[in-house]
């Protein structure tokens, strides 16, 4: 009796280790064999994830996407781009119709633990704040005391726009909207006093106004917004393709090689750093299911973390942000290119 039930126990972990292992798809091998990457993006985001008027998708968080796609094929039009809302981003994850969401999404320990999704590196750090009418007369927020505010809902800005009225003993009145575009539009239109949301979002958003130049971003952050990919939970080897692909970039800015000069020092550089970035020694690529090379093709394709920064968010864009703490760590920021070795 006591050999049938454990012939039976063991048995059961089987099935039970045979389901788990069924439910843990290989992400990679799967975008391998379709032949593109699906990658959840913004609606229309201007410098972070938007399509211009040739229908081209461009943006800090579209070329984190084709950096990925880049690493996988050695080309980073490879991919298929899912419009993504507030309420549907998430979903798009978990339910695996996308392979990755770029989207401007705040990393919190609820999203981490609790909605089956992955984040597998922060590639904008970010912090809420606030856009009013210049004709308002208001400079700071807490010179918003009593205002009606503009918020989307089900965000971590609704959460922290509760905190920080509710710590600092000031009033408002809350207009909620479904998606962010509605309390945008709402905002310009002066149904609220102010709109709030991630600071570099509201650079984005404000573009997008008839007349730009009657608003101002209040200089104040009132959170820590740490923004970043998600991935479906389970697949280890595919959340690291992407955390390391933005460490790539990193790691090329740290090192001075660029787009311009990537096949020149692939060519002749003798610095153990760069030639194991580009693949020339080590096998790094084989530990991500990937060619050598990856790290040269995001490179090639892309470019390092300062150019896309630069041309879609920074001094060689619209929006013109600081790099603040999105700077390199030797400069003063936060972006930290781990090693690769």
């Amino acid at each position: 009796m006591k050999k049938t039930i454990a012939a039976a126990l063991i048995g059961l972990a089987g099935l039970v280790a045979g389901a788990a292992q069924a439910q843990t798809v290989n992400v990679l091998d799967r975008i391998k064999q379709r032949g593109f990457l699906t990658c959840g993006v913004h609606t229309g985001l201007p410098g972070f994830g938007y399509q211009n008027d040739q229908g081209q998708w461009l943006g800090l968080d579209v070329d984190l996407c084709r950096a990925v796609a880049a690493a996988i094929f050695d080309d980073p039009t490879k991919i298929r781009f899912v419009q993504t809302t507030t309420p549907t981003r998430f979903i798009v994850v978990q339910t695996g119709d996308v392979d990755m969401l770029s989207r401007n999404a705040t990393y919190t320990m609820a999203r981490d633990t609790g909605m089956g999704m992955a984040w597998p590196v922060i590639n904008f750090f970010d912090g809420q704040g606030f856009i009013v009418r210049k004709s308002l007369g208001v400079t700071s927020v807490k010179g918003l005391n009593g205002a009606t505010i503009c918020v989307t809902q089900g965000t971590t800005t609704e959460l922290n726009l509760a905190d920080y009225f509710r710590a600092n003993n000031l009033k408002y009145e809350v207009v909620s909207f479904k998606t962010n575009e509605e309390g945008v539009k709402a905002f310009e239109a002066g149904r609220c006093d102010s709109f709030t949301t991630d600071s570099s979002g509201l650079a984005a958003e404000r573009l997008k106004f008839a007349n730009p130049n009657d608003f101002v971003i209040l200089p104040e952050l009132i959170s820590r917004e740490p923004l970043g990919p998600a991935v479906r939970r389970g697949d280890e080897n595919f959340t690291a393709v992407v955390r390391w692909a933005h460490y790539a970039m990193l790691n090329a800015e740290d090192m001075g090689v660029t787009r311009a000069n990537v096949d020149q020092l692939k060519a002749s550089s003798t610095s153990p750093e760069i030639r194991r970035l580009l693949g020339l020694d080590g096998k790094f690529g084989e530990a991500l299911g990937l060619p050598n090379d990856w790290a040269y093709r995001i490179i090639k394709h892309v470019g390092n973390y300062g150019e896309v920064f630069d041309r879609n968010v920074g001094a060689g864009s619209r929006l013109g942000l600081p790099r603040g703490l999105n700077a390199l760590w030797s400069q003063g920021g936060q972006q930290y290119p781990y090693p690769i070795r």
